[in-house]
C-alpha cells in the first residue's frame, strides 16, 4: 500500500484554532487531516468529595462524537456511553493529568470537553494533542488573573497513532489505513520522551518485538513534531 498525498513517516496536516468559542475558559478546535475535534477547558473552584480539604486540584476529560461527524449519522450518546467513549474519555483524562502537579493547582477542577466534530480515524490522539493546547492557554489565563501564582504544568503530552499496513509501519493513520491495518497502535508520550500509555493490538495474526521497536520509534518521532506544532501555537496565543 502506498499513500498518495504523503510518505509513510509524514503527519497528517496539523492545525489549531484558538479560542474558537467564547465562554470556555480556553477552547482549541484542533485539525488532523480530516479528524477535526473541538477541546474546551473549563476550571471551577471546588474538587470531588474524595480530594476536599486535601489542597489539590483535579481534572476530568469528557469526550462526544457529533452525530454528523461520520458518513453515517452517530446517534448521540445520553443516558448511558459506550464502552468505546468510556474508554476514550479515560485515556484523554490520564494523559492530561499526568501533565499537572496539582498540589500548585490547589483545590480546582480542570473538566476538559473533547467534541469530535468530524472523524477520520484519530479522534483520540488528536483529542489529546489538542487537549493540551486549551489546557496550557487555559494555565496561562488563570496567571494573568492573578489566580495562580505559577503554572501546574510540569510536563508536556501529545499522542498519535501508528500501524502496520500490507506490512509497512504508517505513521497516523487515515480512516482507509485504519482499517486496513494488520496493528495499529495509538502511542501517549510526554516531552521527556516517555510513555503515558500504548494501546496495540493485531488485527489479525501476530507481530514482531521488532515491529512493535519500529512502530514506537516512528510514533516517537511523530509526536516531536506534534510538540513543536502545540508549542508555536501556545506561543502565538499566549504572546497575543
Amino acid at each position: 500500500m502506498q499513500r498518495q498525498d504523503r510518505q509513510p513517516n509524514e503527519l497528517r496536516q496539523v492545525s489549531f484554532h484558538s479560542d474558537f468559542t467564547k465562554f470556555a475558559t480556553s477552547s482549541v478546535l484542533t485539525r488532523c487531516g480530516d479528524t477535526q475535534v473541538l477541546c474546551t477547558v473549563t476550571i471551577t473552584d471546588g474538587v470531588p468529595k474524595f480530594l476536599a480539604g486535601t489542597g489539590t486540584g483535579w481534572l476530568t476529560a469528557e469526550y462526544r462524537m457529533l452525530p454528523g461527524a461520520t458518513p453515517k449519522r452517530h446517534d448521540r450518546e445520553l443516558m448511558k456511553l459506550s464502552g468505546r467513549t468510556q474508554e476514550i474519555q479515560r485515556l484523554i483524562g490520564r494523559s492530561l493529568r499526568s501533565t499537572l502537579d496539582f498540589a500548585i493547582l490547589g483545590e480546582k477542577t480542570i473538566l476538559v470537553d473533547a467534541d469530535v466534530l468530524q472523524a477520520d480515524a484519530g479522534t483520540r490522539t488528536t483529542a489529546i494533542t489538542g487537549g493540551y493546547v486549551a489546557l496550557s492557554q487555559a494555565i496561562h489565563r488563570l496567571i494573568e488573573r492573578g489566580e495562580l501564582s505559577r503554572s501546574p504544568l510540569v510536563r508536556q503530552v501529545a499522542a498519535v497513532s501508528v500501524g502496520l499496513v500490507a506490512g509497512s509501519a504508517f505513521l497516523d493513520l487515515d480512516y482507509p489505513e485504519d482499517v486496513a491495518a494488520d496493528v495499529d497502535f495509538n502511542v501517549v508520550m510526554t516531552d521527556n520522551r516517555e510513555l503515558i500509555e500504548v494501546q496495540g493490538t493485531a488485527e489479525s495474526g501476530s507481530f514482531s518485538r521488532q515491529h512493535l521497536n519500529e512502530l514506537l520509534d516512528l510514533a516517537d518521532t511523530g509526536i516531536q513534531e506534534l510538540m513543536a506544532i502545540q508549542n508555536a501555537e501556545i506561543a502565538a496565543t499566549n504572546l497575543g
